[in-house]
Formats: structure tokens, C-alpha cells, sequence
């Protein structure tokens, strides 16, 4: 019996089905729009002839455990529920997976920076000792802003227990002794290895995985010998002659670093470089800027009016005074707020970027950043942390009253009070008011 979809336009819940994204032998994933919230996210939904009492008990204790995972390379639950009798798992919507953004030409060096937050993914669920089961380019999103995030977590796990005579994971990238039932997180490290291997050399290895493997000539064109040979290793076929985990093998990457492009590829790179002028004097003051600042503001974002140096938190940019009250870019948090789109960690009950209803928890646990520097000065407050730039309390709402400062500077913005970088800066990035002067510290 044909498995029934669901329909453009129709309801589930507070959701609108917009459309359908992908269909695989477990799930069928559909773009939808939260009525409530206002934002489109994608919905996941286990085809029903497999989704018996025992296999639903299942994802609910694997959803219980992939809710708790708290990671900027790890795709978060928005939630997980039984609405309208299907079960559904409710994620954000991404730009594209690798699986995709790999039908067209992908530059090594972004390939690079790829690699090391899919490494960075796979290797804190290694460290929690769970395995994912189904690594590979389709499980890879890509959000706006280059942020690259691994999905289906527990997923693939149900699926491997519920699919009659499946091995778990895909054809193609699956580890040998995975194939025969016996799945482990050095069956994650052979899937990432040939994930990696066809993100780079264009080429994906078949068994009987013979070296030189298929891609081998052009992917020594591209990277360094180091690089192929933290490959190789992972590509073993003897699971105990490969990284012991996800983890192993991402510092194993990371020793190489920069190394990792060829010569000729970063030579490459260098010629096209010189055709910009060094002597902009306006990229001199910001490279000037993010050299001194840049770390403690996090400023990793930019105008899209000016292409100044901007921060997550920031309301206006301080280059060109242009309006920032929603985030355009991708958060480092695992999620986003439905209002602003900056960042919240999973265990805040308040935006504390801007001000509005606060949000039902999916999980009693409390997580520690070491972001947190302050504490609210609400006596009633039960945890009390807060983050620099923080306008409200994630926790029990309380605007937050001190005045943030910039770390070895002392001027203040005449409007809001909070720190002000007036060397570099025409308006305050917090309320967006001129620098014509300021008050000191």
C-alpha cells in the first residue's frame, strides 16, 4: 500500500505543508510554514506502515536523547510530537544539503572549512558515545552564512532497527562490518572519510576500495599528501586500523590546519588576491578593527549595506548606522529566536535579544558556556547568567540594567551608555545613535 503524502496547503497542526523536499525508504521530508511563529521549517515524517507501537516508543527515547545535543555543527530540535496522528520531527530549514551543493563546482578551500565543522559535528556526538549511522552529503545542511550542520541524528538509528534487512546507513557510504549489522562510531569515521573524499576529489570510491582510490590523481592536485593520508586511514577497511572516533580523526585533521591546501591551489588562490588593492585605506581601518576587537565583539558577521564587520548582537551597524533588528545571517546557537532570528541556547526561556513572549522548554536541561560573564541583578532570578550585550534575561525576563563594556576602551554612547569603539565606529551598534561625542568611562 502506497505510502500516503501529505498534500500542498493542507494543515498538520500549527503547520502549513508548503512542499516536499525528499522522500527516502524511512521518512518523507516536507518545507513548511509555523503559523504561529511565522517562520518556515522542515518537517520530517516516518512513513506510517513502519511506525508501529514499539517502533514509536523507540523514537521517542531516541528524540528524548538527540534533543539534549547542544552544538553549532549539530542540527537542533525545534521539536518532536504526535500531531494530528503522524509523528513528526520539526527541525530548521536549510539552504541546501552538501548532497546538493555537490551537483555543482565547489572551491577546495571552502571545501576545507566545510570538512572541519563536519568533523566538529560528528566528533562531539562521538564524545557523548553516539553514533550517528548515516553519514553522508545528504546529511550535511547548509545554512546561509557558511554554518554547516549535521542532521538526522537518531533518525538513522531508528531506521536501522525498523528497515527489514537494512544494515543501517547508505549504500555507498556505509561501512563493511555496518553492512553486516554490526554498526559503531569507527563506522561514522569510514562514512565521514568517503564523505570527505567525494567533497573533495569530486569522486566517490567503490568497494573493493583498492588504493589508489577512484579521485586519487586530482585530489593530489588540491591538498597536501598529509591531508590524503588522515583519508586513507579513515577509508580502512579493518575498523581497528582506522580512528577510533570522529574526534581522533578531526585532530588529526587539525594538525594539518591551513597545510592541508596544495601548493598549487594556494597559489592559485594568491594570484587572484593581488588583483585587489591593499592600499583601500577603508579595509586597512577594519582589518585594523577585527585585529584588536574583532575576537572579543565576535564580530564574524557583515554589513550587507556596507560590508563592515558587524556582531550577532548588534541592532545597527556602527559603519553605516543600517538597521540590523533581524538577523539574516545564521546563528552560532542551536537555534533562533522567531523574532529577532539571533541565537538562544536550548535551555533559555526568554529571547534576551528582544523583547516578547517567552518559549516553552523541550528539555529540563541546563547547559554551562563560557560566555556567560555576568549576572542579572533580579534577586528572584534562579540562574542569574548572562552574556555581554544581553538586553534581557533568558531567563526570568528582566531587562538587564548594567551598562555593557568594550574591554580596554573606555568610551560610552551617549544614548544607551553601553561600550562604543569611537576610533572606528560613526554610530553605537546597540541603539544606533551618532558618535559625535561620547562620554567617558
Amino acid at each position: 500500500m502506497p505510502e500516503k503524502r501529505l498534500r500542498p496547503r493542507s494543515r498538520l497542526g500549527k503547520y502549513v505543508i508548503e512542499k516536499r523536499l525528499a522522500e527516502g525508504g524511512f521518512a518523507t521530508v516536507y518545507q513548511a510554514r509555523d503559523t504561529i511563529e511565522g517562520v518556515r521549517v522542515a518537517i520530517k515524517a516516518p512513513h506510517t506502515h513502519l511506525m508501529d507501537d514499539s517502533a514509536t516508543e523507540q523514537f521517542r527515547r531516541e528524540v528524548r536523547l538527540i534533543a539534549s545535543l547542544d552544538h553549532p555543527n549539530v542540527l537542533p530540535l525545534k521539536s518532536a510530537d504526535v500531531i494530528d496522528g503522524v509523528f513528526v520531527i520539526v527541525t530548521s530549514l536549510a539552504a541546501e544539503s552538501l548532497g546538493d551543493r555537490l551537483e555543482r563546482r565547489l572551491a577546495t578551500k571552502t571545501a576545507l572549512t566545510y570538512a572541519d565543522q563536519m568533523l566538529a559535528g560528528l566528533a562531539y556526538a562521538h564524545e557523548l558515545s553516539i553514533a550517528h549511522c548515516d553519514v553522508k552529503p545528504d546529511n550535511f545542511l547548509l545554512f546561509t552564512g557558511g554554518r554547516v550542520r549535521l542532521g538526522d541524528f537518531g533518525i538513522a538509528r531508528i531506521a536501522q532497527r525498523t528497515l527489514r534487512g537494512s544494515g543501517a546507513g547508505t549504500v555507498g557510504y556505509v561501512a563493511p562490518e555496518q553492512a553486516l549489522g554490526a554498526p559503531s562510531v569507527r563506522s561514522d569515521v569510514f562514512s565521514m572519510g568517503l564523505t570527505l573524499w567525494r567533497m573533495l576529489s569530486g569522486q566517490l570510491p567503490a568497494w573493493p576500495y583498492r588504493w589508489p582510490l577512484e579521485g586519487h590523481d586530482r585530489l593530489k592536485r588540491l591538498v597536501k599528501e598529509e591531508a590524503i593520508d588522515v583519508l586513507r586511514r579513515a577509508i580502512e577497511l579493518e575498523p581497528n586500523d582506522r580512528y577510533a572516533n570522529a574526534a581522533a580523526m578531526r585532530s588529526a585533521w587539525k594538525r594539518i590546519g591551513a597545510k592541508a591546501l596544495s601548493d598549487a591551489s594556494a597559489a592559485s588562490g594568491r594570484r587572484r588576491r593581488t588583483v585587489v588593492s591593499t592600499q583601500n585605506w577603508r579595509t586597512i581601518q577594519r582589518s585594523e578593527f577585527k585585529r584588536r576587537f574583532g575576537a572579543q565583539l565576535e564580530t564574524r558577521l557583515t554589513c550587507h549595506k556596507c560590508e563592515g564587520p558587524v556582531s550577532e548582537a548588534m541592532a545597527f551597524c556602527p559603519w553605516c548606522r543600517a538597521e540590523r533588528a533581524r538577523l539574516q545571517e545564521e546563528t552560532k546557537f542551536p537555534q533562533a529566536c522567531p523574532r529577532c532570528h539571533r541565537g538562544m541556547k536550548l535551555d533559555w526561556s526568554y529571547c534576551p535579544w528582544c523583547y516578547g513572549p517567552g518559549f516553552e522548554l523541550s528539555s529540563p536541561r541546563e547547559y554551562t558556556d563560557k560566555r556567560y560573564t555576568a549576572k542579572c541583578g533580579n534577586g528572584d532570578c534562579d540562574r542569574k547568567l548572562l552574556m555581554p550585550w544581553m538586553r534581557y534575561c533568558p531567563w526570568c525576563h528582566v531587562k538587564v540594567k548594567r551598562n555593557w563594556k568594550i574591554e580596554g576602551v573606555a568610551d560610552r554612547c551617549n544614548g544607551c551608555g553601553w561600550g562604543v569603539v569611537g576610533e572606528f565606529w560613526s554610530s553605537c551598534p546597540w541603539c544606533g545613535k551618532g558618535l559625535r561625542s561620547l562620554t567617558g568611562a
